[in-house]
């Protein structure tokens, strides 16, 4: 690589730096990205939604990252989680590694690198044009004892590598498990989800859930929630969510205008009574849907199964529950909130397949990243190439 190419490089990825520290310090700024930067501090109460225009919105500013490093561990982990420490430690580790790494390359293996004899052929005044590789190991002279410098440092590095991971590793998992202790147990903790129930002729799912826990896990089994198709439900929660939104937007910004019309031609009317009526008038329906779906909806395959000790849920949802791997299909269950329940209707071959696309999906989008970079990479090492495709050598010309 040409000296040039890596001071292009390095303005090109130092201009992409900025580019989205920028971007990032404009748009956690505007209201209606409050849900993807401070979801916590919206449920908690502790930030407001403003809408009012602000000029400082549209200003980038670095205050947040003073603010994001004077922060200690047990702060984040009261305010964001542990994912949030974990991820931290991540950045940490990786600068550790960046600098020793730097320190060892700098003032061990260029010095080193630089008693070779190709720096005289180097012309500096030119510089910019000149290969790297006259501060490479290329460089060190054949049967040179320099060379085990370079075989020490590796091993050096490796070694820092590995006890950082080991150091790394033992420390999360000792807050992970900290974590885990202090924390209220939850319901999911308890519970697995089952699919693919066999039910026979003449039986309900709710019957042949009760039957198969009682017999093969009565001392650790304590209820179970069979899955019915709620599509109407979720539509009244879903519209009933958006209005609970507006509402709390109009309440919570005096600047807001509190009369509108509602149809084309009609009246202007008080919003905040309008939309607090549909709210009722939703919430009742909602009644009325749950009612109706707990005395004759229609049963999916599937259901949350509740034990009485966190072993038992971990002991039911890892050993397979029948002979037929199709059946009895056990695996934690999701919290509440990351359920999907319109996938729980989906066969087992559909869901198969699901799976299937998603891995496909995944490969397509790998090999077309890799594309365009192998063909970036591919021309800054032209002369290898014409080595390599000598029927390339025209194009490779031009």
């Amino acid at each position: 690589m040409l000296v040039s190419a890596l001071l292009t490089s390095l303005g090109i990825n130092s201009g992409l730096c900025i580019l989205f520290f920028t971007l990032y310090s404009i748009l956690r700024k505007q209201p209606i990205h409050y849900e993807v930067y401070i979801p916590r501090l919206l449920a908690e109460g502790s930030s407001k939604r403003r809408s009012n225009f602000n000029l400082e919105r549209l200003i980038p500013s670095t205050g947040w990252v003073k603010r994001a490093w004077k922060l200690t561990e047990d702060d984040l982990l009261a305010s964001s989680g542990l994912d949030a420490v974990v991820f931290m430690r991540i950045i940490t580790f990786s600068l550790k590694i960046f600098v020793f790494a730097g320190i060892i390359g700098i003032f061990v293996i260029l010095p080193v690198n630089c008693t070779g004899t190709q720096l005289h052929e180097v012309d500096f005044a030119d510089f910019s044009n000149n290969s790297l590789d006259v501060f490479t190991i290329s460089n060190v002279n054949s049967g040179s004892k320099w060379l085990w410098i370079h075989f020490s440092a590796v091993y050096l590095v490796t070694v820092f590598v590995c006890y950082q991971l080991y150091y790394e590793y033992n420390y999360i998992s000792l807050k992970r498990i900290a974590y885990f202790y202090s924390s209220k147990p939850q319901p999911h903790q308890f519970t697995i989800l089952v699919r693919s129930i066999p039910v026979p002729a003449g039986t309900t799912v709710s019957d042949s859930v009760e039957r198969f826990f009682r017999e093969y896990h009565a001392s650790t089994y304590l209820s179970h929630t069979v899955i019915r198709r709620t599509s109407k439900l979720r539509s009244l929660a879903n519209d009933a969510n958006k209005l609970y939104r507006r509402l709390t937007r109009l309440q919570s910004d005096p600047n807001q205008e509190k009369y509108k019309r509602v149809r084309l031609f009609g009246e202007k009317v008080d919003i905040l009574d309008h939309y607090e009526k549909q709210l009722e008038d939703i919430e009742e329906n909602l009644r009325l849907e749950q009612s109706e779906v707990s005395l004759a909806g229609d049963e999916v395959r599937a259901a949350f199964v509740s034990f009485k000790s966190r072993y038992g849920a971990a002991i039911a949802c890892h050993m397979q529950q029948s002979t037929n791997p199709t059946n009895w299909v056990t695996e934690e269950a999701p919290e509440p909130h990351d359920v999907y329940w319109p996938f729980f209707s989906s066969s087992f071959i559909r869901r198969w397949i699901s799976k299937l696309v998603v891995v496909v999906t995944f490969i397509l989008l790998t090999i077309l990243f890799i594309i365009p970079v192998v063909f970036v990479q591919g021309l800054t090492n032209l002369s290898q190439l014409e080595v390599w495709f000598p029927f390339l050598e025209s194009v490779l010309t031009m």
